[in-house]
């Protein structure tokens, strides 16, 4: 039996067919999913459709990435996330909890998705911004730079939040926003 130790200790995995990366025998990578050399999916986690996972991107937990999507170089995918769709995760970003990236979304930088955030369409969230709670991005929306966007905020259309703003409420209408120059 062959083993790889993932950070925890050695467990049961393989290196995949499509790019040789290491899997733990635990996760489920499809044969059409690439996982590069230096990447690594373990837990329980599922890479699966034409998605790619390269660099040193890590996808672990229950996470699931699919469809078209990517993560790469040091981005991480974890606990229940889902990353869907034509996605994008890259740098250091984290997409963790809940979170879902899907459509032609893009996270990257030192960027976090958490809770059960949603970030969608050709949404961008970069830098070192925070998308949490039941926060939903999409549509052309930008959030960057220190921004923090939560609770049951909603961003969307052609929207930039950025610098030190703090967006959250319970509705577009019923929305708060901090500006901290």
């Amino acid at each position: 039996m062959t083993t790889f130790d993932f950070g925890n200790g050695p467990v049961p995995a393989h290196q995949h067919s499509d790019g040789g990366g290491w899997v733990a025998d635990s996760a489920r990578v499809a044969d059409t999913a690439y996982v590069g050399p230096d990447a690594r999916v373990y837990g329980n986690a599922w890479v699966y459709g034409d998605a790619l996972v390269f660099g040193n991107a890590r996808v672990f937990g229950n996470a699931q990435v699919y469809g078209n999507a990517e993560v790469f170089d040091n981005a991480r995918v974890y606990s229940n996330a889902r990353v869907a769709g034509n996605a994008l995760v890259s740098n250091k970003a984290r997409v963790f909890d809940n979170a879902w990236v899907s459509g032609d979304a893009k996270v990257y930088g030192k960027a976090r998705v958490s809770g059960t955030a949603l970030v969608s369409g050709y949404a961008q969230v970069y830098g070192d911004a925070w998308v949490s709670g039941t926060a939903l991005v999409y549509g052309n929306a930008q959030v960057s730079d220190n921004a923090l966007v939560y609770g049951y905020a909603q961003v969307c259309s052609d929207a930039r939040v950025y610098g030190n703003a703090r967006v959250y409420g319970y509705a577009e209408e019923d929305m708060f926003i901090e500006m901290n120059g």
